[in-house]
């Protein structure tokens, strides 16, 4: 849920870099893999019990660190029959810049991405942020519900500050996490697929469903992350993912696009390959890389590479992309020659969310004791 001026971000995926540790954050990262653990398992046994949304903004292109670190889950939870909910958060795109772009072509390009990858509209609701008024009226009573400290603390706020080079936070910034919080209650979604780095935003929603349910009446589920396998995707320059940096590989290259992007990742001086995330993070990065595309464990991918150096490794991991994402690819070529189809599947998510989101906003009320008539 909702991942962003730098890449077209997940709003709910993981934030590629170090996260910022503390025994509160060790101690909330122990309590949601418990609950990501417990996800996994209601997945095997009753997956219709679930409940997912997460979410886009549309500020670029979806590159491997979406796919791997959201996209994959997505697509997990869909194939278990779980509900879908897929938000684009156009409105999102305005928090830390001051011109929204191509917003339009970038809603063009998640909706082609997400479809490509495997998201079925007959199966998931997929829906833009500013074509559903009820749900961001439920911002109102939410902010009632948090203070300013606790917004000020969020470490991902800070994050996005940063990286966007903003020195003085919005408005819109600084309520970021309640505005998330909007996007997943209104649906009810009960589970959220992220990385570690965005469990601050997730357990602020938490804090907001609780603390409505015990100010008002049970509404609202408090969600569950279901954590990435991949929580800390590197760019190719060995530093955060960025699309302003041009260290990502996009989902929409071609294979020659993404062989020359590789070509250039950083390594190190070390002809021997291993892995050893602590000492060789940017050879540990590439190595995981190709792990998620065969289904492998990284050190034996860099036992096999052995000697062969970056050449060598860089060589596979560019087998590796290619072939895990030509499906994704030929899916896009097809549909882009059919732009009425992404319309229809737009319209239908929209309609559909947007009937959800009044019957939530009617029970908030009715909650609140702000029914009338």
């Amino acid at each position: 849920m909702v991942g962003t001026p730098r890449t077209l971000q997940n709003p709910f995926a993981p934030r590629t870099g170090p996260v910022r540790g503390s025994a509160v954050v060790s101690d909330t990262f122990r309590a949601a893999q418990a609950r990501s653990d417990e996800i996994e398992q209601q997945m095997a046994d009753d997956p219709a019990s679930l409940r997912m949304l997460t979410g886009d903004r549309p500020t670029g292109a979806l590159h491997i660190g979406h796919y791997f670190g959201s996209i994959r889950n997505r697509l997990r939870l869909q194939d278990s029959g779980a509900e879908i909910w897929q938000l684009i958060a156009d409105y999102q795109v305005i928090t830390d810049r001051d011109v929204a772009g191509d917003i339009a072509g970038n809603v063009r390009n998640l909706l082609l991405d997400n479809i490509a990858a495997g998201l079925d509209p007959e199966k998931a609701t997929i829906f833009t942020h500013s074509s559903v008024p009820a749900l961001n009226q439920l911002m109102l009573p939410f902010l009632s519900l948090v203070s300013v400290a606790e917004l000020q603390r969020n470490p991902t706020v800070k994050d996005e500050a940063k990286s966007a080079g903003i020195t003085s936070i919005g408005g819109l910034l600084l309520t970021y996490p309640v505005h998330q919080a909007a996007d997943i209650l209104f649906c009810k979604a009960n589970v959220v697929p992220v990385g570690r780095d965005q469990l601050p935003h997730l357990e602020q929603t938490r804090v907001v469903a609780r603390r409505f349910n015990d100010r008002y009446a049970p509404v609202f589920p408090e969600p569950g992350a279901l954590l990435s396998e991949a929580p800390l995707i590197l760019g190719t320059d060995g530093t955060k993912m960025s699309k302003s940096k041009g260290n990502v590989v996009e989902l929409r290259m071609t294979a020659d696009e993404t062989a020359k992007k590789l070509k250039g990742a950083k390594t190190d001086s070390d002809r021997v390959i291993t892995y050893d995330p602590e000492q060789r993070p940017e050879v540990a990065n590439l190595l995981t890389l190709i792990a998620l595309c065969e289904g492998v464990e990284p050190a034996a991918v860099a036992e096999e590479i052995g000697d062969g150096g970056g050449g060598a490794l860089k060589g596979r991991l560019t087998e590796a992309i290619n072939a895990e994402l030509a499906p994704l690819r030929a899916r896009r070529t097809e549909l882009e020659a059919d732009p009425g189809y992404l319309q229809d599947v737009l319209r239908r998510g929209n309609e559909r969310a947007n009937e959800v989101a009044e019957a939530t906003l009617d029970e908030v009320r009715a909650a609140m004791g702000m029914v009338y008539l």
